[in-house]
């Protein structure tokens, strides 16, 4: 995704936001083909063909709060036939930035959630440090989070029935026996 900071080889998303001064209209991201491509293979897909954001910040007490949607065209591999097949990818995330202070009392349950509007179990709670929020990598981790990794494409049922798939198994104690008596 497009914006400022330096992109190391752990870091494929390239959003950076500076807590100490806050976008105030909504942010329109999108991925270079470089980032889908990096993200792709992290994912263990086939190839991430469009990927965009739009996120809106706003401050909440201690927390950066980033919600928003998400949109992907991704290509993965059917778990049945093997078959590379599309899939369009359309959530909403609600993200939750802490300074790492905060967030050491947030894992330690000592964090006060009471005025905020997005709830600590309505959103992802991350830990930032300094003044940089990775925006992008946080909104990639939330794609990550929607690819199906049991995925299956159109041809899966053909699949399945020409290699005897969709037969139930037998069951039973003397199930193994009575398949031993067949041959």
């Amino acid at each position: 995704m497009s914006g400022a900071g330096n992109k190391s080889a752990e870091q494929t998303m390239s959003a950076v936001i500076d807590t100490r001064a806050l976008p105030k209209a909504e942010l329109s991201l999108a991925a270079t083909p470089e980032e889908a491509g990096a993200l792709a293979e992290r994912f263990q897909i086939s190839a991430i063909d469009r990927f965009e954001a739009v996120a809106t910040l706003t401050q909440q007490d201690d927390a950066v709060m980033a919600t928003g949607r998400l949109e992907a065209d991704i290509v993965q591999q059917c778990r049945i036939s093997g078959e590379d097949f599309p899939v369009a990818v359309r959530a909403r995330f609600a993200l939750r930035f802490l300074s790492e202070a905060a967030y050491a009392a947030y894992e330690q349950g000592d964090g006060e959630e009471e005025g905020t509007e997005i709830s600590a179990e309505d959103c992802d709670t991350l830990a930032y440090s300094g003044s940089q929020i990775m925006l992008g990598e946080a909104i990639a981790q939330s794609l990550a989070l929607e690819i199906d990794p049991y995925a299956e494409g159109p041809d899966a049922d053909r699949i399945r029935s020409e290699y005897g798939l969709n037969a139930p198994a037998p069951d039973g104690p003397f199930a193994a026996l009575a398949s031993l008596r067949k041959e």
